[in-house]
């Protein structure tokens, strides 16, 4: 009966962990977090609604316009749920240029908050719902960068240094109507100027030396099966000529009229 009884609370208890009900990974977003330095200054003067700036540790930068009064962050989960995106060095800035940290937001009314499903920032108190711009850093997955559209509008994804989409294989890039082109350093900017209508942005990117690696297999390859073709060729001409030798292999010519006669 004590084992029946401690087996069910187990099965409680990771019930409770597994639904949220334990409340463990939620809440108010630590100040360490929230006022840490982001990699590189946000890109603030942006003509775009949304521009991410993908980092080479596969994080990422974003600065995106704001149209309401919160905004919820998340990542879809591949079974119709999302779960809370993990943010960091949050910024936020007024219509009037006044840039504050996350904890600054928190202590003026505003919160970033982690829940099961989300992460909802509230704009703090004295900020117009549209007008100002939230910033954030965040972290994604190598040569791939995938991204719920947030905020509706026009968008810019910077790749990367040395990071490219030409090759059909390795790169991909959804929606279509975008545009890609390198800036003087060389870096790839992949640019919805219309305004995105699906619900997520992908890109799946690769360096320029795994071209090389692609083709240096392919050739490998190619050699590996071209020498052993070339080797069963040269067993089974063997086989035919020992096969002659020994008598097994006579061919009949087409005009031969069979056997002797008496023999038919």
């Amino acid at each position: 009966m004590n084992r029946r009884l401690l087996l069910a609370t187990g099965c409680l208890a990771l019930l409770a962990v597994t639904s949220g009900c334990l409340g463990i990974g939620t809440g108010p977003v630590s100040a360490d977090r929230l006022d840490s330095d982001p990699a590189e200054p946000y890109e603030w003067e942006t003509n775009r609604t949304a521009h991410v700036t993908i980092q080479e540790n596969t994080q990422f930068r974003t600065v995106m316009e704001t149209n309401s009064s919160t905004i919820e962050l998340y990542r879809r989960d591949g079974f119709g749920g999302t779960n809370p995106l993990s943010v960091q060095s949050v910024r936020y800035r007024y219509p009037n240029g006044t840039v504050i940290t996350g904890s600054e937001i928190q202590n003026r009314s505003g919160e970033v908050r982690q829940t099961r499903d989300e992460t909802v920032v509230a704009l703090p108190d004295g900020a117009p719902p549209s007008g100002g711009a939230l910033a954030f850093t965040s972290g994604g997955t190598p040569k791939r960068f995938t991204l719920p559209t947030y905020v509706e509008g026009t968008y810019e994804v910077v790749l990367p240094p040395d990071r490219r989409l030409d090759f059909p294989i390795f790169g991909q890039v959804s929606p279509r109507g975008y545009e890609a082109a390198p800036d003087e350093n060389g870096q790839v900017h992949v640019v919805w100027d219309e305004p995105v209508t699906a619900d997520t942005i992908s890109i799946r990117f690769y360096l320029q030396r795994d071209l090389y690696i692609f083709a240096g297999i392919v050739a490998l390859v190619g050699v590996v099966g071209g020498g052993g073709l070339f080797y069963y060729r040269r067993q089974i001409d063997r086989l035919r000529q020992q096969r002659l030798e020994m008598g097994i292999d006579v061919e009949i010519d087409d005009d031969d009229e069979g056997p002797p006669p008496g023999m038919r």
